[in-house]
């Protein structure tokens, strides 16, 4: 299964519909901030599940900030980060991953891009904002694989 992460778009979309008209994903996960956005580039895919957490510019939205899914048995939690104080460190994010059991911590808002695996085998993304980067998520006969490319 070929995911396409996308976080912090800012009304920049044409970066979201190049990654996905060059990778063919299954499946897409915006991290907020727009999620507006998300929903256009969604309207264009109508065939494309996309996944969507607000972010901390989203204004008063009733989906929630944090949700975990499960994808090819993989779970996979997500945020947009701000209520983890990411920006100040990745410790209550990791913290709340380890403790939801999860394979994959997604989360944005700080829009410095993040792809690394914890020793204790979590793995860890921040896709960095739209308009210059985004994370491909590769899940294969139990194995995960992470990158960044830029736009």
């Amino acid at each position: 299964m070929n995911l396409l992460v996308f976080s912090d778009s800012h009304r920049s979309l044409s970066g979201m519909y190049a990654a996905i008209d060059r990778h063919h994903p299954h499946q897409i996960i915006h991290l907020g901030d727009l999620m507006e956005d998300a929903e256009e580039v969604a309207a264009h895919y109508p065939k494309l599940p996309f996944c969507l957490v607000p972010g901390n510019c989203d204004g008063w939205v009733s989906a929630p900030i944090k949700k975990q899914i499960t994808l090819e048995g993989t779970s996979i939690l997500l945020s947009h980060g701000h209520r983890w104080g990411v920006k100040s460190g990745y410790g209550a994010a990791i913290a709340d991953a380890q403790a939801a059991g999860a394979d994959i911590l997604l989360f944005g808002h700080t829009h410095i891009p993040l792809c690394q695996q914890l020793e204790s085998g979590l793995w860890m993304m921040n896709p960095g904002p739209a308009r210059s980067s985004y994370g491909q998520i590769v899940l294969e006969n139990g194995t995960i694989t992470c990158t960044l490319h830029p736009v």
